[in-house]
């Protein structure tokens, strides 16, 4: 558009009634968080991504296809996009998908998204689910120098379930019977170290056999552990065969040298003070939350940039 065509368009835009001055304002506003959103996913795009169905580094660019930039595959010759494959794949209303991973970034609740976004509490539900979908597996491969181990315990919940709960359903979350491991509660184990790497596991016991499975993988040999010596920790440690420092909390130590579980036990109440606003998690998407609360406590100040987060849900 030349500079004088657009020069009579704004001059016209300020004859316009107020309400179609909203709707022209609200639309052009629309377009570019929409742009913003396509910019943050096309940016964690190599120049040539491999192919989503076949694995295929031969790719060539093929066009648009809307918003996004689409590429055919030479070896079985089909197309796709940056979306194709990921969580975010066939969402619609990407002009709102920015506003999506600020809510996440503030910790809102179904009903906040909604308002916020002006979208339906079963789309900002599903939205929240496949923005975490990725998230959720990023955690620490690696657990280096000193490390402390402890578990937690959250209430099972089959929150949105309307049958086969076998009990009468709770209201905002309800509360254990009593503390500690039960039947009613799920036990995850959170690991950290003094770096503040960290990796939680939704455990199916408490054994030094679970414990040692998950705990294996991401502790080295020359770490040190620090827990609070319960028998399963303790005994999984023997097993693994690295430096154990056990701190009798019940005894009233918390520190003794270098050795303590400080860390650890800190993330674990800012983890529950964070999980409190949503009423009780549904068990089967524990680890999204966890997941969640990963990627916001390594954050600056608790807060996220929103184009990380929406770059996390395409590529974790």
């Amino acid at each position: 558009m030349r500079t004088r065509e657009l020069a009579r368009l704004i001059s016209t835009l300020g004859k316009l009634p107020r309400e179609q001055r909203y709707a022209v304002v609200t639309e052009l506003a629309s377009m570019q968080s929409r742009a913003s959103s396509i910019d943050v996913i096309e940016a964690e795009a190599p120049a040539r991504p491999e192919c989503p169905h076949c694995a295929s580094s031969h790719t060539i660019k093929h066009g648009r296809y809307g918003d996004l930039q689409r590429f055919r595959c030479r070896h079985c010759n089909r197309t796709f996009n940056t979306l194709t494959g990921t969580p975010l794949a066939h969402l619609h209303l990407r002009d709102k998908w920015l506003g999506q991973a600020e809510a996440l970034r503030d910790g809102l609740s179904l009903r906040q998204v909604s308002e916020r976004l002006h979208i339906a509490q079963s789309t900002a539900f599903r939205w929240r689910h496949r923005f975490l979908a990725l998230p959720q597996t990023v955690q620490a491969q690696a657990l280096i120098g000193i490390a402390e181990a402890d578990e937690a315990y959250f209430l099972r919940s089959c929150k949105g379930q309307r049958r086969g709960i076998g009990r009468a359903s709770r209201r905002r979350g309800g509360k254990a019977a009593k503390r500690g491991l039960s039947f009613e509660q799920v036990p995850v184990l959170i690991a950290r170290d003094r770096m503040g790497s960290t990796a939680n596991f939704m455990l199916e016991s408490v054994s030094a056999q679970e414990i040692s499975r998950v705990l294996g993988p991401i502790l080295p040999a020359d770490t040190v552990l620090c827990t609070d010596g319960g028998t399963a920790l303790a005994a999984a440690a023997r097993y693994l065969e690295v430096e154990h420092h056990p701190i009798n909390l019940s005894a009233g130590v918390r520190v003794q040298g270098a050795w303590h579980v400080q860390n650890v036990n800190a993330f674990c109440s800012r983890l529950r003070a964070w999980m409190v606003r949503f009423k009780g998690v549904a068990t089967k998407y524990l680890t999204n939350y966890l997941g969640w609360f990963r990627v916001l406590d390594r954050s600056p100040r608790f807060s996220p940039d929103p184009a990380r987060l929406l770059a996390l849900a395409v590529r974790a």
